[in-house]
């Protein structure tokens, strides 16, 4: 099978950056050809030069078009505009595809594949990796109410043109059905994490992190993400003010974003933030093996409850226990597994109290991350996700053949 996919945001495993297309690509090239479009906006953000840009045996043309977690709303719509122009370009002259697989967001994204689709007669699978139009309406960045409706009805109209639709949590899929979306036609795929990325981290590596960033004695509480407007970045600024005059607790983020200048100055003013550069995909598993807790954080808002956040599977994998802060499937998976905790989002004083009380008991904490390993080794795997994709694709091809037959 011939599959084409168009990800706006690929990264390489030397990225601070989830990268599940890529896992999924190396595992899909062994056995079809891959062709993908993207940008080479991430190229600049290599951490480390130990990956190829895209796994061995995949065809990659590229549209030179920048995109950053800083730019302000008008920025990111040229870079989408950018990338969709680019991008149609491209897919109308590639060799045709059995399957086209497009990775959202943003929403431009699927709206070009469907075009393409459309005009060449391929069947199309649509990712939904967050949920456009809700999250921008939501963060405030798309005010006119015309424009919102456009959107709504354009997001619409792609779960309809899609021949299956991919989601990334069990409340995407909720919400994606409740649209009117036959339920058949749409499947939950967990974001997952790369399990043997953290099996590969040993003690060795843990002592050496640990030396080297003095936290002996220390209980380290680690953010692994993106400094984003949504990452409620704020609140977690405010609990390490609230928590630096224990001696105890080190607070430990790495990433990059909106807040990242905020961030370097909170770090000159108290004693119990530790600012580190980006890690690349491998790099941060060993931050993860050496953190106590970990934190999954974002805004009060209704659609981030849906969220699929790569630090939540990285985590629990690693054996480190998390605090989620939306009432979402992640509260409910935290606490049906015991793996973790929630508290309310936007609320510093109950994460502080929260950190607290679960870093004083260190039992609870080891067996929190005992569960969460070993729900992670058995739900989380993407070498096993990876399967429930292809079968997804193979259908959608095999269906399509059937009726144009």
């Amino acid at each position: 099978m011939h599959i084409t996919i168009l990800h706006q945001h690929h990264a390489s495993p030397d990225c601070p950056a989830t990268c599940r297309q890529y896992s999924f690509m190396e595992k899909l090239a062994r056995r079809h050809e891959i062709t993908l479009v993207a940008t080479n906006a991430w190229r600049k953000l290599q951490v480390t030069h130990s990956y190829s840009w895209v796994p061995k045996r995949v065809e990659l043309k590229e549209c030179k078009v920048p995109y950053a977690n800083k730019m302000g709303v008008v920025m990111r719509m040229l870079s989408f505009v950018g990338f969709a122009a680019c991008a149609f370009y491209k897919l109308m002259r590639l060799k045709k595809p059995d399957v086209l697989w497009a990775v959202s967001v943003p929403l431009s994204v699927p709206f070009v594949v469907a075009q393409v689709a459309r005009l060449r007669n391929v069947p199309w699978v649509f990712e939904v990796q967050d949920l456009w139009p809700s999250f921008p309406i939501e963060m405030g960045a798309v005010k006119y109410k015309w424009m919102q409706r456009l959107l709504y009805k354009m997001e619409y109209s792609l779960y309809k043109s899609a021949s299956h639709i991919i989601t990334l949590s069990p409340d995407m899929t909720a919400y994606v059905v409740a649209q009117g979306i036959d339920p058949a036609k749409v499947t939950t795929i967990l974001n997952g994490t790369d399990i043997e990325k953290a099996d590969a981290v040993t003690e060795a590596d843990i002592e050496k992190l640990r030396t080297n960033y003095k936290l002996h004695g220390k209980q380290v509480v680690l953010y692994a993400g993106t400094y984003g407007r949504a990452n409620d970045i704020p609140t977690i600024m405010q609990t390490i003010e609230l928590l630096a005059t224990d001696p105890t607790i080190v607070f430990v983020l790495t990433g990059t974003g909106y807040y990242e200048a905020l961030l370097q100055e909170l770090a000159q003013r108290v004693p119990n933030l530790l600012l580190l550069p980006p890690q690349s995909r491998d790099q941060v598993f060993g931050l993860f093996k050496l953190a106590d807790l970990s934190l999954v954080t974002f805004n009060d808002l209704p659609v981030l409850a849906s969220n699929s956040p790569a630090k939540f599977y990285d985590s629990l994998a690693c054996g480190t226990p998390v605090i989620v802060t939306n009432p979402g499937w992640t509260k409910t998976f935290v606490e049906n597994y015991s793996c973790g905790w929630y508290t309310p989002a936007e609320q510093p004083a109950k994460l502080a109290q929260t950190i607290k009380q679960v870093l004083n008991n260190k039992q609870t904490l080891i067996e929190a991350g005992n569960r969460g390993q070993q729900v992670a080794a058995t739900l989380f795997d993407r070498q096993q996700l990876v399967k429930d994709l292809e079968a997804k694709l193979l259908e959608v091809v095999s269906k399509h053949e059937a009726v144009t037959r």
